[in-house]
C-alpha cells in the first residue's frame, strides 16, 4: 500500500475533494465571462483577481492528482517545485510521492495567507508537512532565489498568465528528463507556444482535458 492509498491521506483527500466540489465564491459573480478571461490572461492584475476568489479551491482533479503522484514516483523525484499551493491538494499528492520515494523536498508557493494556513493544516493532517516548504508571497519573488541546484519535477498551477515567467525562473535547474506539468494551460498561450516549439528544449503534449505535459530535454 502506498502513502497515497493509505491512512490518513486517502480519507483526507476524499473529504477535501468533497469540500472543493461544494465550495462557492460570491465574488465570482461580479465578473462577466469576458472579464474573467481578460483577468486570467493579465500579467498585472492577477493578484487582485485571484485574491478576490480566495474562497474557491481551484484544485486539481483526482485524475490529475494521481498523474502527479505517478510522474513523481516513476521519475524518482526528490526535489519538486510547485507554483500555486491553494489549499494543498496537489501538494499532498506530490508530497506523498516524495515519501514513497524515500524522502525529499517540495517547495511550493502561495500568495494568499488564508490558503497558506489551510494548506499547512491539511499537510499536517496528512502527515506530510515535514517534506514541504511553503513560501508565502508572489511566486515571481519567492521562486527567484534559494532554489535547489537540481529540480526533478515542476508543477504549474497558479496564475495562468505567469506560467512562462515561472518556468524561466527554474528552467536552468530542471534536470534533463524532468516533467513539467501545467494545469489549465489553455489559458496560457505564450507558455504553450514556448514548450511546444521544436527548438524550445521540451517535448510537450496535451494530456486529458486540461493538462499540458512536458519534458525537459537538455
Amino acid at each position: 500500500m502506498s502513502t497515497l492509498t493509505g491512512t490518513p491521506l486517502a480519507p483526507l483527500l476524499a473529504r477535501l475533494f468533497e469540500e472543493a466540489d461544494a465550495a462557492t465564491s460570491p465574488a465570482i459573480a461580479r465578473y462577466s465571462g469576458e472579464e474573467r478571461t481578460r483577468l486570467i490572461n493579465s500579467k498585472t492584475e492577477y493578484r487582485q483577481f485571484y485574491g478576490s476568489l480566495k474562497d474557491l479551491w481551484l484544485a486539481v482533479s483526482p485524475e490529475t492528482g494521481t498523474l502527479l503522484y505517478m510522474l513523481a514516483r516513476s521519475t524518482g523525484a526528490r526535489v519538486i517545485v510547485e507554483f500555486g499551493t491553494s489549499f494543498g491538494i496537489s501538494t499532498l499528492y506530490l508530497a506523498a510521492a516524495l515519501r514513497d520515494n524515500g524522502g525529499g523536498r517540495l517547495i511550493t508557493t502561495e500568495f494568499e495567507p488564508s490558503k497558506v494556513v489551510r494548506a499547512k493544516s491539511n499537510l499536517t493532517e496528512g502527515g506530510l508537512i515535514d517534506l514541504v516548504e511553503i513560501r508565502e508571497g508572489d511566486a515571481l519573488e519567492t521562486l527567484s532565489a534559494d532554489l535547489p541546484d537540481t529540480i526533478d519535477l515542476l508543477l504549474l498551477d497558479g496564475a495562468k498568465a505567469l506560467y512562462s515567467e515561472i518556468l524561466s525562473l527554474v528552467e536552468s535547474r530542471l534536470r534533463p528528463g524532468a516533467p513539467v506539468i501545467a494545469d489549465n494551460a489553455d489559458f496560457s498561450p505564450d507558455y504553450l507556444q514556448r514548450v511546444r516549439a521544436p527548438a524550445g528544449g521540451y517535448m510537450s503534449t496535451p494530456f486529458g482535458d486540461d493538462v499540458e505535459l512536458s519534458m525537459r530535454l537538455n
